[in-house]
């Protein structure tokens, strides 16, 4: 199995920068698809931005020119830059390997680490 865990979050003005980390174990971590998500308290979660095997990224309307979604695989690493932080991108942030051959109910996740953008 695949263990994931998230850190970097913390308070930040807004206009800001910050840089979310996601560390995982296991020997394969190459072979996942990765991708951010966030939740704000009585929110749906939403999805950030993905990135795959290849390195190519996707990412949300809301963040686009502003996050930049980065894996290291020799690390077993990703993160998540931002920059130009507004309130509104204040969450709950989730790491996630997604294992498509086994279909979306079987990813891997960690438990998050919290962002906050205030002045």
């Amino acid at each position: 199995q695949v263990q994931l865990v998230e850190s970097g979050g913390g308070l930040v003005q807004p206009g800001g920068s910050l840089r979310l980390s996601c560390a995982a174990s296991g020997n394969v971590f190459s072979i996942y698809p990765m991708a951010w998500y966030r939740q704000a308290p009585g929110k749906q979660r939403e999805l950030v931005a993905t990135i795959d095997t290849g390195g190519m990224t996707n990412y949300a309307e809301s963040v686009k020119g502003r996050f930049i979604i980065s894996r290291d695989n020799a690390k077993k690493t990703v993160t998540l830059q931002m920059n130009s932080l507004k309130a509104e991108d204040t969450a709950d942030y989730t790491c996630n390997a997604d294992r498509p051959w086994l279909g979306k109910g079987y990813d891997y996740w960690g438990q998050g680490t919290q962002v906050t953008v205030s002045s």
